[in-house]
């Protein structure tokens, strides 16, 4: 896969309360691919709406591992481990949060110019269950042509 990438990342939150559930939220953008020791790495920038900035995006993969770094307008270090939980702080312009992932599956499969990830996730607010959460990336070769939407 070259270093220059599209990237489809698509979350949905199931907090059981369906008339509080929105649709999935969903993020198109490009952004830069390497990999190392069996490791895939992936780069990108995120603007998020009503705050001024950029908040840089490292994702860092492997079969059963996925490690988000986010710096910027929002800092955050998850960790989403097969049948482990991570605690960790989200700190928002709003103020921080204790945040617990608990992963209950972790999906990689790898082709010659793509990437295709699901990682289904329980998902802790200051030690309170907030929902279940499903989240797919697809990262594709700049050189595979189209992507998906």
């Amino acid at each position: 896969m070259t270093k220059e990438v599209f990237i489809t990342i698509s979350g949905l939150q199931l907090s059981g309360d369906v008339e509080e559930e929105g649709g999935p939220i969903e993020l198109i953008t490009a952004g830069s691919y390497y990999k190392k020791d069996g490791r895939h790495y992936i780069f990108y920038d995120e603007v998020t709406e009503g705050t001024e900035g950029v908040t840089k995006n490292r994702i860092r993969l492997d079969n059963d591992f996925m490690d988000l770094t986010k710096k910027g307008t929002s800092n955050i270090h998850m960790i989403f481990e097969k049948n482990k939980k991570n605690v960790s702080y989200y700190n928002t312009p709003f103020g921080s949060l204790q945040i617990g992932v608990d992963a209950k599956e972790i999906k990689l499969k790898e082709s010659e110019y793509e990437i295709d990830v699901v990682v289904n996730y329980g998902l802790e607010i200051n030690y309170e269950y907030f929902a279940d959460c499903y989240i797919t990336m697809n990262v594709k070769s700049k050189e595979a042509g189209s992507f998906k939407i």
